[in-house]
């Protein structure tokens, strides 16, 4: 039986790191008869050069009819002038409401052989092992009404809406939970209910939840105070639940403590298990076309797109096994290197990544 996946190499970046997935996931489905079909759509800046608009109609139903989907990055300063409701990052929004994909994994995994590379001393990172489930449909990213408008002394006034309903956050809840009862046990809620009136029915919402879930440990913590422990103590957390707001934040500070935002993957998934993979890093256009971006993150979110949504656990681990390998070799890009290591490129760590995977399979 083949599975559709398709590949949106997106902007800056994008094309070069997808390309490197791409080649890991052919071994892969040729040695190991995975039975993958791959399709190819523009998203974001490219399909505005190409179409004018970031999300072109074709590319959604493409998006629609496959099985998984796996992005590069969007937007760049060369679409900065744009109008807001034409931008690339409405091609990703547009995605990601459209499949409705809510529900937002994002592992922060320290690779032993990366401790010295984070900025934290290798004793607070050592063992780094932690799941941000981030609420990716809802919240002051989608609220309406949202805009600016002029108000009546002739000021311009910016506006967006934090919502959220009961059903958004017991959903959103329910893959926390599950996530947790999956690996340590421990879920940690953050919201700012001291101040926020949609946090506090955020964590009234987790507490009911928690009822079904005895064997897992709820707690909740303020967002500012997380940003510092994470920081401070980063391995007293298991998995945290949060909105798409502090999300966004939390998950790109919890990336360096990996050493790099290159290393993370993240999966965003709807109610079926449909999904669509990225790094969580972005199109990084200051280094596009040098060939010196980090494709691990975007590998190993081909990882995670084969266990979650294609339901292939083996040749997921078999990646996984690779990087592994590939950074025992001692093989770095710019972003993690440090003195001692093998500097290379793009498609040189791609080919690493190739070649040990070739060993293991």
């Amino acid at each position: 039986m083949t599975k559709q996946v398709l590949m949106l190499a997106g902007d800056g970046i994008g094309p070069e790191i997808v390309a490197e997935a791409q080649k890991v996931l052919n071994l892969l489905n040729e040695r190991m008869s995975l039975g993958l079909v791959f399709d190819h759509a523009l998203v974001g800046g490219a399909a505005i050069d190409a179409t004018g608009g970031p999300l072109p109609e074709e590319t959604m139903a493409k998006a629609r009819g496959a099985d998984a989907i796996l992005l590069g990055a969007v937007g760049g300063p060369k679409w900065d002038a744009l109008e807001m409701a034409i931008r690339p990052e409405k091609g990703l929004l547009g995605l990601r409401s459209g499949l409705e994909l809510f529900g937002n994994l994002r592992p922060a995994i320290l690779y032993p052989q990366l401790a010295d590379a984070s900025s934290l001393k290798p004793e607070i990172v050592a063992g780094l092992d932690i799941l941000i489930v981030r609420e990716l449909t809802g919240g002051i990213y989608f609220g309406q009404p949202r805009g600016v408008r002029t108000l009546e002394n002739g000021e311009r006034q910016g506006f967006n809406t934090y919502v959220y309903s009961e059903s958004e956050i017991r959903r959103i809840g329910h893959v926390a939970f599950e996530a947790a009862r999956k690996r340590g046990g421990k879920l940690c809620s953050i919201d700012k209910a001291n101040v926020l009136e949609v946090t506090v029915l955020w964590r009234e919402i987790m507490n009911d939840l928690a009822k079904e879930y005895p064997d897992v440990q709820l707690s909740h913590m303020y967002v500012d105070n997380a940003a510092m422990q994470l920081v401070k103590a980063p391995k007293q957390f298991d998995v945290l639940v949060t909105g798409n707001m502090f999300g966004d934040i939390l998950s790109d500070e919890a990336a360096m403590l990996t050493g790099s935002i290159g290393m993370l993957p993240s999966a965003s998934l709807n109610a079926e298990g449909k999904g669509m993979y990225e790094p969580c890093h972005g199109s990084a256009p200051d280094i596009a076309g040098q060939g010196i971006a980090n494709p691990l993150a975007t590998i190993l979110s081909a990882a995670m797109m084969l266990r979650y949504s294609l339901q292939m656990e083996a040749p997921a681990q078999k990646i996984e096994q690779a990087v592994s390998v590939v950074l025992d070799q001692g093989f770095r890009t710019a972003d993690i290197y440090s003195e001692g290591m093998k500097k290379v490129g793009t498609a040189e760590m791609g080919e690493a990544v190739v070649a040990a995977l070739n060993e293991l399979i």
